[in-house]
This record gives C-alpha cells, sequence and structure tokens, in this order.
C-alpha cells in the first residue's frame, strides 16, 4: 500500500512477511493447556515444550509437523531406486546395437560380417561396451545417434550432479558448450586451489572468475566462502548418492564417467573438483548412505536432488526436535520446510513460533529465586477464571437451582453495574441506563430518545459481612494415583478466584495435608508436584485452620476439608508427625479434638470425601456430626462444584 500528495492508495497482492489477515494467536487456550500439564505435574517449562510437541486445534504441533518429515523421507527412499543413469545407457546402447545389426545384415560384404563380429565380441558390461565403441564407424543412423546420445546423457547428468540445473541449461550441447564447460571447470578449480593456500588474490579472482562463468551459478554467490558451500553441499550429496549404490554401480559409473560428451577431461575435473571441495569442507556429509527400494529409477542428477532433500529433512527434524542448547522455534527454515511439506506447513510452524514469543512478552512466566520458570499471577487468574466458569456451568445445570448474577445479597451497592437480564430485581442504575439510551438514539441519528431493554443496566450489590475460609485438601499419594490431584488443584483455583473477585473482604487460606499439613500460596498449589508420602495428617491442617480463623475473629468461619483417605497421622507437641496404618486411636482423638475447637470457634466443617472406603466414610460421618458441619461424596469431576456451591450456600447461611 502506498500514498499519494492527494491521500490516495494503491493496493497489491500479499507475497511475503507474516500474513496481516491471520487471526492473533490464541493465548487463552494455551495457558488453559500450559496450566492443566503444570497442575498435573509438569514443570512450566516443560508444559510449553509439550504444547508445542502437541500444536493447537488449529496449528500443527512440532510432533505433527515431525511425523510429515518422517513420512515424506520414507516416500523418497520407498518410491525410488538410484540406477536411472546406468539404466538409460543400458537401452540406449542395447537401441543402438539393433539398429546397426538390422541395417548390416542385408549387406553382403565382407567388412560388415567384420562389423558384425565385432559387435559379437563386445564385453557384456555396458560401460566397457560403450568404451569399445568409441571409435565404432556406425552404419545405422538411429546406431549413430543413440551412441551419441549416451555421452550427451553422461555429460548432462554429471554435471547436474555437482551444478543444480545445468542439464536443462545443456540439453542440446555442441562442441563449443563442452570446452566452455572444460573451461570453467579448470578455472573454478584454480580459484579453489588459490584458495585453500591462502592467495591474497582471491577476492580479484573470484570476481574474475563469476564475471566469465557466473550463468552456471544462478544462486549468484557473493564471495569465495558461498560458492565453496553451495558446491560442498552438492558434492556430498553426489557422494552420498554413490556411497548407496553396489560396488558394481559405482564401477559402472565411473568408467561411463569417462565416456561424457567424448572428451575424458570433463571427469578428470570434476574429480579434482570433488577432492579439493571435500578438503575445504570437511564437516560435510561425505560417509552416510541410504537404503533406496522402490521402482522408480533416479538419474544421477535426480539421485543427488533426493539425497539432498533427504539431508534438508534431517536437518529440519533436527530443528523441530529443539533437542539442542539454545534451541528457538526461529531456527527452524520455513523456506526448507515449506519446500519439503508445503505452504501450510510453513504456516503452522510460525503459528507456533508467533505462539512461544506471545507467551514469553506477556507475561505469562516469570523467574523463580531459584531460576526456575513458574506461572505469573497474570497467569493464575486466567486459569482461576477457567475453572470457575468450569464451575459455574455445572451449578447451572443442577436440577431446581438458578444461577443468581448478584454479587451479594446484602442490597448494599458495589458500585459496579451490568446489563440487566430477566429475572433481576436489582435497583436501575439509572445515570448508566439513560446514557446508554442517548448513545444509541446518537448512533442512528438522532431524534426522540427513548429507553430500550437492551440500555437498561442494574446495580451490583455485595455483603458486607466477611467470612474467613480454610480450604484444606488432601496432598497424599493416594490422590495422585487415584486421579484426583488436577481436580483438587482446579477447584482450589476456582474457589480462589470466586473469593478474590466477588468476595474481596473474604480471606482464604489453603492448607495441604500430606505426612505434615503446610498453608501455601496458590502458585505454589498449582505447581506443586506428586510425592510418594505415607501419612493423611487431617490434625495438623485443622490446627492451621484453627490458627487462620482465630486471626480474623470477627468473620464468619468456615472450613472445607477435602479428602480421600482416613487421618493415618497427627502432630505430636514436639512437632514430629506420627504415622500409623490402621490408624491409632491417639491419631483419631487428636483429630477429632481439633475438630470440637473449631466447633467452638463456630465452624461447621464440611467434608468433602473423595471415595468409598467404609473406614473414610464411618470417619468422615463422625467428624461431621462432632462439629455441626456435613458431608459431602462428589466425583473427582464435580469437587469443584460441590466447593464452591458450599461456601456460597454456607455464605448465605
Amino acid at each position: 500500500m502506498t500514498g499519494g500528495p492527494a491521500d490516495r492508495y494503491s493496493y497489491g497482492p500479499w507475497h511475503e512477511g507474516p500474513d496481516p489477515l491471520a487471526p492473533p494467536a490464541d493465548l487463552r487456550d494455551a495457558l488453559d493447556e500450559i496450566g492443566r500439564d503444570v497442575m498435573s505435574g509438569s514443570s512450566p517449562r516443560s508444559a510449553l515444550e509439550e504444547l508445542l510437541r502437541r500444536g493447537t486445534p488449529r496449528t500443527a504441533g512440532l510432533d505433527e509437523l515431525t511425523r510429515r518429515l518422517w513420512q515424506r523421507r520414507s516416500e523418497i527412499q520407498r518410491r525410488h531406486r538410484l540406477d536411472g543413469t546406468l539404466g538409460e545407457v543400458r537401452r540406449l546402447l542395447d537401441e543402438a546395437l539393433a539398429a546397426e545389426r538390422s541395417a548390416l545384415f542385408p549387406d553382403p560384404s565382407d567388412d560388415a560380417r567384420f562389423a558384425e563380429a565385432r559387435l559379437d565380441a563386445l564385453p557384456p558390461g555396458t560401460a566397457a561396451a560403450v568404451r569399445e565403441l568409441a571409435e565404432y564407424p556406425w552404419v545405422s543412423e538411429q546406431g549413430r545417434e543413440n551412441y551419441e546420445r549416451i555421452r550427451e546423457l553422461l555429460g548432462q547428468e554429471l554435471l547436474e550432479s555437482r551444478f543444480e540445473g545445468m542439464k536443462d541449461a545443456l540439453r542440446s550441447t555442441t562442441p563449443e558448450d563442452v570446452e566452455r564447460v572444460n573451461r570453467m571447470l579448470a578455472d573454478l578449480n584454480e580459484l579453489l586451489a588459490a584458495h585453500a593456500r591462502g592467495a591474497d588474490d582471491v577476492d580479484e579472482r573470484f570476481a574474475a572468475f563469476m564475471r566469465g562463468h557466473g550463468e552456471f551459478f544462478p544462486e549468484n554467490p557473493r564471495n569465495v566462502d558461498e560458492l565453496i558451500d553451495a558446491l560442498a553441499a552438492r558434492s556430498a550429496a553426489a557422494q552420498r548418492m554413490l556411497n548407496s549404490m553396489t560396488a558394481e554401480q559405482r564401477a559402472e559409473l565411473a568408467e561411463l564417467s569417462q565416456q561424457a560428451f567424448g572428451d575424458p577431461r570433463l571427469a578428470q575435473q570434476l574429480s579434482t573438483l570433488d577432492a579439493q571441495l571435500r578438503s575445504l569442507r570437511p564437516g560435510e556429509d561425505w560417509t552416510s548412505s541410504g537404503r533406496f527400494r522402490g521402482d522408480d529409477p533416479l538419474g544421477l542428477g535426480e539421485g543427488v536432488q533426493a539425497m539432498t532433500d533427504l539431508a534438508e529433512l534431517d536437518a529440519l527434524a533436527e530443528q523441530l526436535s529443539q533437542a539442542y542448547p539454545g534451541a528457538r522455534l526461529e531456527d527452524i527454515d520455513l523456506e526448507a520446510l515449506e519446500r519439503q511439506l508445503g505452504p501450510d506447513a510453513g504456516v503452522d510452524a510460525r503459528r507456533l513460533a508467533e505462539l512461544e514469543r506471545e507467551l514469553r512478552a506477556q507475561g505469562v512466566f516469570e523467574r523463580a529465586p531459584d531460576g526456575s520458570l513458574r506461572l505469573s499471577p497474570k497467569a493464575l487468574r486466567r486459569l482461576g477464571e477457567t475453572a470457575l466458569a468450569d464451575v459455574v456451568r455445572t451449578l447451572r445445570g443442577r436440577a431446581g437451582e438458578r444461577d443468581t448474577a448478584a454479587a451479594g445479597a446484602a442490597g448494599e451497592p458495589s458500585g459496579s453495574t451490568r446489563p440487566w437480564r430477566f429475572g433481576d430485581t436489582q435497583p436501575w442504575a439509572v445515570s448508566r441506563t439513560v446514557r446508554n439510551a442517548v448513545l444509541r438514539t446518537a448512533s442512528r441519528g438522532g431524534g426522540a430518545v427513548r429507553l430500550d431493554v437492551s440500555d437498561v443496566e442494574v446495580a451490583e450489590t455485595e455483603h458486607r459481612s466477611r467470612a474467613a475460609v480454610a480450604l484444606c485438601v488432601d496432598t497424599s499419594w493416594s490422590m495422585v494415583a487415584e486421579g484426583r490431584w488436577l481436580p483438587m488443584k482446579r477447584t482450589a483455583l476456582a474457589l480462589h478466584q470466586l473469593i478474590s473477585t466477588r468476595f474481596r473482604n473474604d480471606a482464604l487460606q489453603l492448607i495441604t495435608f500430606g505426612r505434615y499439613a503446610a498453608p501455601l500460596e496458590l502458585g505454589e498449589l498449582v505447581g506443586m508436584e506428586g510425592t510418594w508420602e505415607q501419612g493423611t495428617n487431617a490434625h495438623h491442617a485443622l490446627l492451621l485452620a484453627g490458627r487462620h480463623l482465630r486471626r480474623h475473629p470477627d468473620a464468619q468461619p468456615v472450613v472445607l476439608l477435602v479428602t480421600d483417605g482416613e487421618p493415618t497421622a497427627h502432630l505430636e507437641p514436639d512437632g514430629t508427625a506420627e504415622f500409623d496404618y490402621p490408624p491409632s486411636p491417639r491419631t483419631l482423638l487428636k483429630t477429632l479434638s481439633e475438630v470440637d475447637r473449631l466447633a467452638r470457634l463456630g465452624a461447621a466443617t464440611t467434608v468433602f470425601r473423595l471415595g468409598d472406603d467404609p473406614r473414610l466414610t464411618a470417619f468422615v460421618d463422625l467428624l461431621a456430626r462432632r462439629s455441626g458441619g456435613r458431608v459431602l461424596a462428589p466425583d473427582p469431576d464435580g469437587l469443584g462444584a460441590a466447593v464452591v456451591g458450599d461456601y456460597l450456600r454456607t455464605r448465605r447461611a
């Protein structure tokens, strides 16, 4: 797009660079995926790597791109074989000999019989027969043409195997063309020899060489090193192709190459060139080979291109693996990827790189004091929003219950407003409602202002009472083993999000308990990994819950206990945890004593029982009776809705 003096613009097709109309990276879905993996025990770094490997619903991941690379590699080797040039030379030779014998048969002269004897005495090998016929006086025009075609084909294939595009450029070869190629090869070998010995005038030699022979190098190298890089990559691919042939095939080609264009100098110059390139670029792959087992024969030039493709595919697979130090998605060669897999693969790789870049740039991760990555508060808020939204959807689906949009039931304005919805009973926000009507009327050209249902906003209200909430969650190994680890964390996220956004005056304490109990911040709980640890110390957890409630004497006390096992550990006065299984009477007594203390503070403990163990069922029923609370037994997927619903019920009560 360009602008002119009179603000005129012209538009053209988009050719390269980022697609200006492409949708932005969907960070919300990506963050949900990362959060799910982190809560399941993965580190943030490995969760990000797993997301990039897995991809998103509209973008193929690194694993899928790698699978397609290996499929493409397998297809090349499974479809082709490398004896195309040998087979074509054999075919041309057989046709030439058949045409020559047909021309000699009607001739009764001794010369004709002698010629037939020469043909009968030809060695069985293709290369040896072609060499023997170098001085043969052909009688058949077709025989002569076929033989010349063999020489041209060998020359073209040899040059194509070292210089991409040379076969097409020399489709009809004249003696002048052959001489020009030989001169170019001689000058090229002199230039490389001067570079190898460190001559001072290499740059001048290179410039003169390109002026004289630049037509042979469409890639237009800018200096001698770029020229060597391009030539060495092609030469190494040709060597790998030879390595992939049988010893007999290599010997045939070596002998046939002496007949290229009927001039042995070409093979000699190419041999010298290969030796110099191998010396100058020993880091290229000169020794590996491939197994080709298909039915489609490839000529020398096509075979070298196949080997080049295989090497490119291997390099792309390494780039996609991201397994080397300092790996970044920006390292992926997008042009090579599109060459091998098509433009869609390039689009997917760009999207993945953009996704990784945006996740890092928008503060999804932050550095912990120990140097590791962790989810930022912004990311935790997003995960909490998702978890709470899932809980709300579950609560809405319960029969006989209606979701309320009120932030509280006391009728005191919170200062915020929202659009009216059917069933709302809150007072209208009159100024906002009138403003909406005026703006809507003005946007439609003016006129009399009339209220519409879409204009109405209501004032949100909230409770002014406070609650002190202790959410105690079991982190013993059974929670991991039974698949309850992720639902437990999502429950904590949902409750934390609800309290921090709708009941900001409430004080929430997250407490985990295994062999010991400990208060944790939300980020610590989200990133917490499951560990093999014996003990379910509900006694210690309830002690910490009581300490939290006593710090907020003016708040309504709420204790929520999530567990899948009966208490098997308690805390001794010296701070050590005593473990017994089955639970000792002392453990049960100390746990119930702490429940009684919480009851004296006015807290009714709600227990969320996960599992159907009879001993656990009996204990939590006793605990609920002692505390005046209740027991809920949700399945893991319904745990979040059960905890949040009970918190809201308790708060309304």
